[in-house]
């Protein structure tokens, strides 16, 4: 039973096998197992890739049996149709179009594999990729806030320096009217004149305005302030909104350039495997001598064949003797006297009838 399937798989005639020995039926058998096992390989690599696009194990599940059996069918294909030829060379130029194709049927069934035998060196390169990507999002967010942040900032620097001058301005004043107070500066003399209280009132006025610019330039501040706190939080905003795409950045071409910045030779190595069990069918074809099938499939070959031509050829001859019968019938007939003279008879009384036709169309018309 299972030899009946593989047979199956092969895409040989199974009734020209059943006349063929053992061994032969066993070779057939081990190429339609190839081509299955493939076809599995297939279906395996198809649905991780599938899943890594869908994150759907049904949905994956479902296409990657439909890209199997394709690449059954394509493998069956490739298979049944190389026929054993006298000539090495003639069958390898048979076969080359199908060896190519066979290579890419190998990469793209590699290619899934080979992700998820790399998978940890992959998810590490992918978390590299994503940090970087983390840092130059926040880089790229920022330059759209930066600006205002800046501005500000500047403007929060110029209350505070506006501020710092006026508090510098009534220090002054204060060491101004104490220097005169105490007789060091000024008029030089001791004690509270008129002269005192002036520069007095100068600072007494001078820290009232300090006060009040204090307070309105806090007002000012905490408005500032809260513009950079809202400023702040849609900054941050915009990175946390933006953060899922780079944390989804794993699908299946993100892990094929990740999987290319790897070290190529177990990636090759893993290449030439499948390329070994893709192309085996079509090589061990190549590669046996011609069996007890093959003759036997070229002598059916031959068979249609030769009643193919026979039928053509007798069909061929029977137009071109049809074609000589009717032209010898055709001249016997011109010289018969009979057919001429109703020929003629015929032909007048066609003329007649014309003739009076005409003249009554004639005579109407007048």
């Amino acid at each position: 039973m299972l030899q009946k399937f593989f047979i199956l798989c092969s895409g040989a005639d199974a009734n020209i096998l059943k006349e063929c020995s053992l061994g032969e039926r066993n070779k057939y058998a081990g190429i339609g197992a190839t081509v299955f096992f493939t076809a599995v390989m297939a279906f395996i690599a198809s649905s991780y890739a599938l899943f890594t696009v869908f994150d759907n194990v049904y949905t994956a599940v479902f296409f990657g049996l439909v890209w199997g059996l394709l690449i059954f069918n394509l493998d069956r294909f490739i298979v049944s149709t190389i026929k054993k030829r006298d000539k090495f060379g003639s069958e390898l130029i048979q076969a080359t179009p199908r060896i190519i194709l066979a290579i890419i049927i190998a990469i793209v069934i590699s290619k899934p594999l080979e992700m998820k035998i790399f998978e940890k060196e992959i998810n590490q390169v992918l978390l590299e990729q994503k940090n970087e990507l983390t840092l130059a999002n926040k880089d790229q967010i920022a330059l759209q806030y930066n600006p205002a942040l800046e501005t500000l900032n500047k403007d929060i620097l110029s209350l505070k320096n506006e501020i710092s001058a006026k508090e510098a301005q009534t220090n002054a004043l204060y060491n101004i009217y104490i220097s005169e107070a105490e007789g060091i500066a000024g008029t030089k003399l001791l004690g509270k004149g008129p002269v005192y209280k002036e520069k007095r009132d100068k600072h007494d006025a001078a820290l009232t305005e300090l006060a009040q610019l204090k307070t309105t330039n806090a007002a000012k501040i905490t408005v500032i302030e809260n513009q950079i706190t809202d400023l702040n939080t849609q900054y941050s905003k915009s990175v946390t909104d933006s953060q899922p795409i780079i944390d989804g950045f794993d699908g299946l071409m993100a892990r094929i350039t990740a999987l290319d910045k790897l070290p190529w030779l177990p990636s090759f190595f893993i290449f030439l495997l499948f390329l070994a069990i893709e192309t085996s069918p079509i090589i061990a074809k190549l590669l046996a001598p011609k069996g007890e099938y093959d003759f036997k499939l070229e002598e059916q070959e031959s068979i249609v064949k030769s009643w193919i031509t026979q039928k053509v050829k007798q069909r061929e001859l029977l137009i071109s003797t049809d074609e000589a019968l009717n032209t010898k019938i055709h001249d016997e007939i011109k010289e018969e006297e009979a057919v001429y003279a109703y020929k003629k008879k015929k032909t007048e009384e066609l003329l007649k009838l014309q003739a009076e036709a005409f003249h009554s169309l004639q005579v109407k018309n007048l």
